[in-house]
């Protein structure tokens, strides 16, 4: 979510421990370099990662030293359809556009157009966070940086599932966020101030977000294929279809989705034909092909993207959550603006990942080696992108290929199932403490009603033909209904099975029998971080403690 990137948990949990097929790309006056020896199975590798973790498709593409080693499709589009996926196949890339949004800034802040330590209210005077002090010293460059003071994914069902919120009323809304920590003092993924920073570009460059990063930044760069929103798709384009695990175990496919108010947290699609020349691009300091005059061009200035690799926000290295994934321990771990930054094998990583309904991705760069590989996939498996790229950097950054190679895709084969039989202890600790005797304090109408979250809004519960309704008000996909669990808690069984976000919701009751707040929480471990129920402090719209 997510954008951070949305996807089940062990996305960023195996990400942060750091923390029919297409052709090879050619073009007429050079081969591509060939692939090392030790990536000689790599085809067959992909595959099995697909087949392990239960991805219909993957695209993945490798740059060195300027020139594309190879861009391949792997699977098919969508499950149970004939169409393959190749390198031209779009895909959302979700997170990994956070990279675009700090690209964007830094361009503008070429131009003149704005400092990116120019205050936010500089630009944009109406904003404000829940603290004054925060408002008034929130610059540019913490848009970009995780270190508001937010909690994780905080404020994200203003927007995700999608939301009939307009941009700049879900920015309006950040004022009764409450911080989680004091400002800069702490990493917290976020998506929200990223909205915000969409805004700031909309109004220093006079452009919507979607035309500046067409005309200034995918056109330069030759990204001719690449959309920031999926309301660009159009029928018969090789576009691949995500898919989720209906209730953690059912492989279905997944409607796309539309992300219009947050669209520069995570809004674009594209393939790894156009990643390819991206990657190629920061590789080389945001140097572009040379013109057909032989002049330099340049997509921003070398001082820029070191700001944008510079760590602003440090971040805890924690121990990996199985002993195999010890290799992948870094020895520091940061956030730049845009772009995690981490070590590998003696090597600097600039890298990020990205999450979406049925899809997530992984973009890896190694400066020195002038290296990148990204590997998009069509199902919501952050082990499957993380066991491709690390394929790929072991055969590039071992000083002597391991003989045999890693096998990545047993190692997260195993960390997946792990983590599974966690989430399946946490149910089983939940069942074990439940009450089964006990029943609901009031009759099932009494718990009807509109409640109201400061920073969401609305959630309404209806009675209808004996059993409990809850409905989030500007969200269409959270709507479910409620099991009696104990006392006066109640399970909501989403009518989505793609969500994979039931939730624990709690009444608390004053001395007089009468609901004084509502919370809720997920029940899994697995549901992404981005459903972030256990903020929402939902009172009666009659109360006097309602905004």
């Amino acid at each position: 979510m997510s954008l951070r990137a949305r996807s089940p948990r062990l996305v960023g949990l195996c990400a942060l421990f750091v923390f029919a097929t297409g052709a090879f790309a050619q073009t007429p006056q050079v081969s591509p370099p060939a692939l090392p020896e030790s990536l000689q199975d790599f085809p067959a590798y992909v595959d099995s990662a697909r087949k392990t973790f239960d991805v219909p498709g993957i695209a993945v593409a490798i740059v060195k030293d300027g020139k594309i080693v190879m861009e391949q499709g792997f699977g098919l589009r969508e499950q149970g359809k004939p169409e393959a996926v190749d390198a031209h196949t779009l895909f959302a890339i979700a997170s990994n556009t956070k990279a675009f949004t700090a690209t964007a800034l830094q361009m503008l802040a070429e131009q003149g157009k704005l400092n990116m330590d120019d205050r936010v209210i500089d630009h944009l005077p109406w904003f404000q966070m829940s603290n004054p002090y925060v408002t008034s010293e929130m610059r540019v460059r913490d848009l970009l940086a995780h270190r508001s003071g937010l909690g994780l994914g905080a404020g994200d069902l203003l927007y995700w599932p999608p939301t009939s919120y307009s941009t700049r009323q879900v920015v309006e809304r950040l004022r009764y966020v409450p911080l989680a920590t004091s400002f800069r003092s702490a990493y917290a993924y976020d998506n929200i101030l990223f909205a915000v920073a969409t805004l700031v570009i909309e109004q220093v460059s006079g452009q919507s977000y979607a035309d500046f990063l067409r005309d200034q930044i995918f056109k330069p760069v030759g990204m001719d294929q690449a959309l920031v929103d999926m309301t660009d798709l159009k029928p018969g384009m090789d576009t691949a279809t995500g898919h989720a695990k209906f209730d953690f175990k059912d492989l279905k496919p997944v409607p796309p989705m539309a992300w219009s108010n947050n669209p520069g947290a995570g809004g674009i699609y594209a393939n790894v034909h156009d990643l390819a020349k991206w990657m190629n691009v920061q590789l080389a300091g945001g140097s572009l092909p040379a013109a057909a005059d032989g002049k330099e061009r340049r997509l921003f200035k070398e001082d820029s993207q070191k700001q944008m690799w510079s760590m602003l926000t440090p971040m805890k290295i924690s121990t990996p959550p199985s002993p195999e994934l010890a290799a992948i321990k870094p020895n520091f771990a940061g956030y730049g603006e845009g772009w995690f930054l981490t070590d590998y094998r003696g090597q600097r990583l600039v890298w990020h990942t990205g999450g979406w309904p049925g899809m997530v991705s992984r973009v890896t760069l190694v400066p020195e080696l002038k290296l990148g590989v990204v590997v998009l996939t069509n199902q919501e498996s952050g082990a499957a992108f993380n066991a491709v790229t690390y394929r790929v950097l072991d055969a590039y950054l071992a000083k002597e290929a391991a003989k045999p190679m890693t096998d990545w895709v047993a190692v997260y084969d195993r960390a997946v199932k792990k983590s599974e039989a966690n989430a399946d202890d946490s149910w089983k600790k939940h069942s074990a403490a439940r009450d089964k005797n006990s029943k609901p304090s009031l009759p099932l109408s009494k718990y009807a009603g509109t409640y109201r979250d400061p920073w969401y809004g609305d959630v309404i519960v209806s009675h209808e033909g004996g059993k409990l309704r809850l409905r989030f008000s500007k969200t269409a996909q959270l709507a479910g209904t409620m099991e009696p669990w104990q006392h006066d808690t109640f399970i909501v069984r989403w009518d989505d099975r793609a969500l994979n976000a039931d939730a624990f919701v709690t009444y608390a009751l004053d001395a007089d029998g009468s609901i004084r707040e509502v919370r809720m929480e997920p029940i899994s471990p697995l549901t992404d971080f981005s459903f972030d129920f256990q903020d929402l402090r939902l009172t009666p719209l009659n109360s006097d403690k309602t905004h």
